[in-house]
């Protein structure tokens, strides 16, 4: 592969072909690949094409049905996002102007979770540096999805509430402790704490699979050995309360999550903390415009929390 790290950085500047491939290879689809970079399907097929004819290898297994990573293709993928990030460092390098940074940040959240004002904030951001694209998604597999876009470039910030990663670089926001909560006319309402065991047999109202909160749960779950039965699994967070509070379940959720005709009850078991964090593919935090803007959400949350 010697040859195709002399072509990487002889043609150091001349990166488009560089980005198909990459989208191509997190994707496994050209169709998705060439909406992602808002290009013509035959343009990015092309460009394959010819970037394999330029290293004179084959990077990829291609039907009219998959997509498939070939050897070669596995041992271009982390020098080709180097060769990409490098760029995009170099890119955003120019000193600031009167006009601010320049760039494109793609920032994934959460749905209807209000943790902070991030609408305000971006705005804010913008208007003191106009020449910054900023794009705002949410995803609908929580957590583990945004973590997901990150490392297949998807997303160059997210919110996430999973585990530190070594991938990614990331600083913490925002901490809860997890607690049950309870219908009002549970018997263990008035309890002075709960643990799981005695909640196995009830009805679960819980997130979707792959939101933060709920592989938490799950992750305790699971060293118990114990199986629940889910009655009710949601996509907004802020909705577990009025399920549990109608009588469909009781659910485990960060102490953030309030609901009239429910009742919070502290845990035996070290569940957590929740924590929400602010996270990055390893390496993005270099790029000027993605630290100022981790600077200015970390500067948001203290004055909110201070």
């Amino acid at each position: 592969m010697h040859t195709v790290i002399g072509f990487i950085y002889d043609q150091f500047m001349e990166t488009r072909l560089l980005e198909y491939f990459v989208a191509v290879a997190d994707e496994l689809n050209v169709t998705r690949a060439a909406a992602r970079l808002y290009a013509a399907q035959s343009t990015v097929s092309a460009g394959l094409r010819s970037l394999e004819s330029e290293l004179g290898v084959t990077l990829f297994e291609r039907s009219t049905k998959a997509v498939r990573l070939l050897p070669a293709g596995e041992e271009l993928l982390p020098l080709a996002r180097r060769v990409l990030d490098e760029v995009t460092v170099l890119r955003e390098a120019a000193p600031e102007s009167v006009a601010g940074f320049r760039g494109r940040v793609r920032i994934g959240t959460f749905a209807a979770l209000q943790l902070l004002d991030l609408p305000g904030l971006l705005g804010r951001f913008r208007r003191r540096h106009p020449r910054v694209d900023l794009q705002l998604t949410v995803s609908p597999t929580g957590s583990t999805g945004l973590a997901d876009d990150l490392v297949h470039g998807r997303l160059d910030l997210a919110l996430t509430a999973l585990p530190p990663s070594p991938a990614f670089d990331s600083w913490p926001l925002v901490s809860y402790p997890f607690v049950a909560l309870l219908p009002r006319s549970h018997p263990l309402a008035g309890a002075s704490s709960v643990s799981l065991a005695q909640l196995a047999d009830d009805d679960w109202v819980d997130m979707q699979t792959g939101f933060g909160n709920r592989v938490a749960v799950e992750r305790a779950f699971a060293e118990l050995g114990i199986v629940r039965h889910i009655a009710a699994e949601l996509a907004e967070l802020p909705a577990v309360g009025p399920c549990v509070a109608a009588g469909l379940g009781v659910a485990v959720v960060p102490d953030l999550v309030v609901s009239d005709g429910c009742v919070r009850v502290p845990l035996t078991e070290p569940i957590g903390p929740w924590v929400v964090s602010l996270a990055t593919r390893r390496g993005q935090s270099r790029r000027p415009v993605v630290a100022a803007l981790v600077d200015e959400v970390r500067a948001s949350m203290s004055a909110e929390n201070g």
